[in-house]
């Protein structure tokens, strides 16, 4: 699950075909590429199918340029923000009315075409999922869970009324999207590369009904923190007038509505000095549900609280992966209703998501009361601790005995 404030990591353009007439892309490389292997199965950079439109003859090839590219991209690397840097490749794959995804293919990143009667633009029908890419200091790369992203996308498309690619084809386009622009994943300990897939209505649509077309696309970009404090604490407030979700909604998957209806309390919030918003149940008023794309934890003793799943919080995959973290480090982990009351109480009180993985709360807001919680600089002896054991593992800097991880060489 993202978790999302303002991000303050200017537009960094940085792509290679500006000014450029559009390429094709011959599929295989006049010298033998290099190859990379992927967990049991052997990639080399011919294997990838990038491609371009309407080559030039004097245009040299997207596939040569990528195999003569350095290491890393010209960035500064000390100073990633969380914003878009356009990077070199994306993939696309398109599904007709039949349900069934063609192979994909890379392409140069940029613009898509959309029909104006798109059931995406016209009625929102849209997921997306958000997981990352971490450089080891031995140059090899590794993906974080990304089979849970791809159920999860399946769980989204079933409520929307969509199909979904196949779990091997999530994750092996999102291999593939990660070693085109394999000089875009940060140095070790300087950020990551947050990957980013679409699963959108593209089918032209004018009466309420499903689209008869669907295009799976994912980019990526370079990445440093989310929240311009770091692993500080942040600054919440709770919301009592707006809801995120209600029961029966849509509020328990990664639909693109969810997200654009929290930007108005979120953008009051941060007007106000806030870092986010936390969210109450809309029927009680009173139960905490989730941040505005982070899920909660509340901590007491050895005792770590989150709200249940019940169809109106996504189940974030940072979430089950802090809780199994958690459990492994002796705390007992209780997910069931949390009411606003208990957030006085409260010895800590975390964030988790994709891209903040662990966030400290230093401070809730609710009905004009401020709550502090105390700890090193603000930062709770539990969130560290728990950060520091999930980016230890993300990162290849702890054995991975969960299995999580899955390594490009």
């Amino acid at each position: 699950m993202e978790c999302g404030i303002a991000s303050h990591g200017a537009l960094l353009a940085a792509a290679p075909l500006a000014g450029r007439r559009p390429l094709r892309l011959p599929l295989s490389p006049p010298l033998s590429p290099p190859s990379i292997q992927i967990q049991n199965r052997l990639y080399s950079m011919s294997m990838l199918p990038l491609k371009a439109r309407n080559m030039g003859r004097c245009d040299a090839s997207l596939a040569s340029n990528y195999m003569q590219t350095s290491e890393f991209a010209d960035l500064d690397w000390e100073n990633l923000g969380f914003g878009l840097v356009q990077t070199d490749f994306m993939y696309i794959a398109k599904c007709g009315p039949d349900g069934n995804f063609d192979k994909g293919e890379m392409v140069p990143f940029g613009p898509i075409a959309l029909n104006p009667s798109s059931g995406v633009l016209n009625y929102g029908q849209g997921l997306f999922e958000g997981l990352k890419a971490y450089r080891k200091s031995d140059g090899s790369i590794l993906l974080f869970r990304p089979q849970e992203n791809a159920a999860r996308m399946q769980t989204g498309a079933e409520r929307m009324c969509m199909p979904a690619p196949p779990v091997d084809q999530f994750v092996d386009a999102v291999k593939q999207t990660v070693l085109a622009n394999k000089r875009w994943v940060p140095p070790t300990g300087k950020g990551s590369l947050y990957i980013r897939p679409l699963l959108v209505g593209s089918g032209a649509v004018l009466g309420l009904a499903p689209a008869p077309e669907y295009t799976f696309i994912i980019f990526a970009s370079p990445v440093g923190n989310y929240f311009k404090e770091g692993l500080a604490p942040i600054n919440l407030i709770v919301e009592d007038k707006f809801h995120r979700a209600t029961p029966g909604g849509t509020g328990g998957v990664k639909t693109i509505g969810n997200y654009a209806s929290v930007l108005m309390a979120q953008k009051i919030a941060k007007e106000k000095g806030y870092s986010d918003v936390l969210y109450l149940d809309a029927v009680h008023k009173k139960y905490l549900e989730e941040v505005s794309s982070c899920n909660i934890f509340v901590v007491k003793g050895n005792v770590i609280s989150t709200p249940a799943i019940k169809g109106t919080i996504l189940p974030g995959i940072t979430r089950k992966s802090i809780i199994d973290v958690a459990v492994s480090k002796g705390f007992q982990v209780e997910e069931r209703l949390i009411s606003v009351d208990e957030l006085l109480d409260a010895d800590e009180v975390f964030c988790t998501g994709t891209a903040v993985v662990v966030s400290p709360v230093g401070s809730i807001t609710y009905q004009g009361k401020r709550i502090e919680y105390a700890g090193n600089h603000g930062v709770g002896a539990v969130s560290q601790q728990l950060y520091t054991a999930l980016t230890s593992l993300q990162m290849g800097q702890a054995e991975d005995s969960m299995g999580w991880t899955v390594q490009l060489n």
